[in-house]
């Protein structure tokens, strides 16, 4: 499957927000693709200027590929809590990236230092977990926030926590995703 097919999907999804009378033949993509009936968890990212517009996802495979891409493209415009519902302006210049992630493992771990060792920068997105709080940064996260200390300590921010945290061992999950971005 070309995934660029992913692009169209989560681009009309959010379009037909804006020009209702538009409908979006599911029955036509899944006839010729497959593979959008696999569940599968998906993020979608939004950039404006180069600069993050939203981002909403699934960790963990609930919908198939399609539904995942088409519902997370509009949370990622109208519902990220961050920002402002995308405007019909911002929308003609948004560029979108679909990252398909791979199910997340548990990643065993005795310190700081092997935590450090295990994880790959701009290979591992990374979930950290400790009681109520969690967070996550995709993979491509390591481009802003390239060292370790960086990325986790931003990570931990990012859950409410402090980066003293990690001595008390938090849950750690490690996934992969395959994007395709405009």
């Amino acid at each position: 499957m070309d995934l660029k097919i992913l692009l169209d999907i989560a681009r009309k999804s959010i379009y037909t927000v804006f020009d209702k009378s538009l409908q979006i033949n599911k029955d036509y993509y899944i006839s010729s693709f497959k593979e959008l009936e696999e569940q599968r968890a998906t993020f979608i990212t939004l950039t404006l200027n180069g600069n993050l517009r939203g981002c909403i996802g699934s960790l963990v495979a609930h919908n198939s590929l399609y539904d995942d891409v088409f519902i997370n493209a509009r949370k990622a415009a109208f519902n990220d809590p961050r920002f402002n519902s995308l405007s019909y302006e911002e929308f003609n210049k948004i560029k979108i990236e679909v990252s398909i992630l791979t199910p997340a493992k548990l990643l065993n771990y005795s310190d700081i230092e092997d935590l450090k060792q295990k994880i790959i920068p701009y290979k591992h997105g990374v979930i950290l977990k400790y009681k109520n709080n969690q967070a996550t940064f995709l993979p491509q996260v390591w481009e802003q926030l390239n060292t370790f200390e960086e990325f986790i300590s931003s990570l931990c921010k990012k859950a409410n926590l402090d980066f003293s945290i990690l001595y008390k061992n938090p849950e750690i999950y490690l996934y992969e995703a395959i994007k395709v971005k405009e």
